[in-house]
């Protein structure tokens, strides 16, 4: 029997409260190998320039509860052994991690790609695409792990390019022993990865990228390369600090190990994209 992958589009950009995802997810479908698997897209709003209401202490959160619903719909309709995520911000993992950790339970490890754990809650940050890991844990809004039926045990987890979290970020991961690698652990031989599968029996695995774990010198399509940001825009917010052959070699040798089952690209933010679609939409004759 062979296996089905499911790809999603999945243009969210409430969850991280920027307009700009939008166009990154459909750009990230756009350029992608083409697939003879079934296609699915989430229904999202178009991307507005008014200030989004938070309810829970959450930005948009009627808007990306009503997502999160739809994504686990469609999801559910083709019930795929993996699944290809093309976001919009972080928080579009939620759902389909949520149904392979339900078909795959323990044997299912996460292997998240980032520079933040996404282990934060309202209390700390009201935009939820920095809470999606912690409610994969069952940890954060009551709405959030809500979905998640099957927890995510915090030792089939490895966050790997993380660096200088918050104060809030590293005692959580201390409290849950989440298993981390740095940049530079990544970028020697990334052979901590395969400690992990091993160390945990993992067999299938999820595999969550943030495209903001790239060093914005090298890649210029995440938030950390916003043209004309001035040097203290982010605050203490780490920016990334690999490569795309270092974020490969890593994935290569995590799935020589085990058998890869799913994939979400988020946080792409094409700025030269969209300021190019705004000239162009401000042109004579275009319209």
């Amino acid at each position: 029997m062979t296996s089905k992958t499911l790809r999603l589009l999945f243009p969210q950009w409430q969850g991280g409260n920027n307009p700009p995802y939008h166009l990154g997810s459909l750009l990230l479908s756009y350029l992608s190998p083409e697939s003879d698997g079934p296609v699915e897209s989430v229904p999202v709003d178009e991307p507005t320039s008014q200030p989004q209401a938070e309810v829970d202490g959450i930005t948009a959160k009627p808007q990306i509860i009503r997502q999160l619903n739809d994504a686990a719909t469609l999801i559910g309709k083709h019930d795929p052994d993996s699944i290809v995520v093309f976001g919009g911000d972080c928080l579009v993992s939620l759902a389909p991690f949520a149904h392979l950790l339900n078909k795959y339970g323990d044997k299912l490890g996460v292997l998240w790609i980032d520079s933040h754990p996404d282990v934060q809650t309202a209390k700390q940050y009201p935009n939820a695409h920095a809470h999606v890991l912690g409610a994969l844990i069952g940890t954060g809004d009551k709405d959030l792990v809500a979905h998640v039926s099957t927890r995510l045990n915090p030792s089939k987890i490895m966050i790997a390019g993380i660096h200088d979290p918050l104060a809030y970020e590293a005692e959580y991961l201390a409290s849950h022993s989440i298993a981390t690698m740095s940049p530079e652990k990544v970028k020697n031989d990334a052979k901590d990865v395969t400690k992990w599968i091993k160390r945990e029996n993992i067999e299938h695995l999820a595999i969550h990228i943030d495209l903001d774990v790239l060093d914005p010198s090298l890649f210029r399509s995440v938030l950390f390369a916003q043209p004309g940001r001035g040097e203290h825009d982010f605050g203490d917010v780490a920016e990334g600090k690999l490569s795309i052959e270092d974020v490969l070699n890593l994935i290569a040798q995590a799935t020589s190990e085990t058998v890869p089952v799913g994939l979400t690209i988020a946080e792409h933010l094409p700025w030269d994209m969209l300021n190019l679609k705004n000239m162009l939409s401000a042109l004579p004759l275009m319209k």
